[in-house]
């Protein structure tokens, strides 16, 4: 693993009110955003402007967010997961395979349009983990 775990923080569509009040309470800065319109995604005309993916950082706090996606309502329990920047794709595949061996997959281990291989998997604790690896 390339270093800490990271938050991700998911919202029902106010993940834009979330960057400004971060910005405002932490002092720091948005560095990326990306909407599900600019997404080479199949999703709906009226999320074309919703979040897709966000960073925001102050030092060495990083935080990642996005609006939910159309039709998966955000609650408690599924609103916070923790990314893992892995290093290779045997990696990527060894943890995802032992993560699905118990818990459940909320996304498949699958190449991206972000140029990664990603995968989501609850674990029988109710921990969701973002596993990514960014290819070179």
């Amino acid at each position: 693993m390339n270093k800490q775990a990271t938050p991700y923080l998911m919202f029902d569509g106010n993940a834009r009110d979330a960057l400004d009040y971060y910005t405002e309470v932490f002092q720091g800065e948005v560095i990326e955003v990306r909407t599900y319109g600019e997404a080479n995604f199949p999703t709906p005309p009226e999320a074309d402007d919703k979040i897709i993916h966000a960073k925001f950082k102050k030092g060495e706090l990083l935080l990642m967010l996005s609006d939910s996606f159309p039709g998966s309502p955000v609650h408690i329990g599924n609103n916070i997961a923790l990314t893992l920047d892995l290093e290779s794709e045997a990696e990527i595949q060894n943890l995802y395979d032992r993560l699905t061996e118990k818990g459940t997959v909320l996304m498949e281990l699958q190449d991206t349009f972000w140029g990664a291989k990603y995968g989501k998997v609850k674990d029988p604790l109710g921990v969701i983990w973002d596993l990514n690896y960014t290819k070179s």
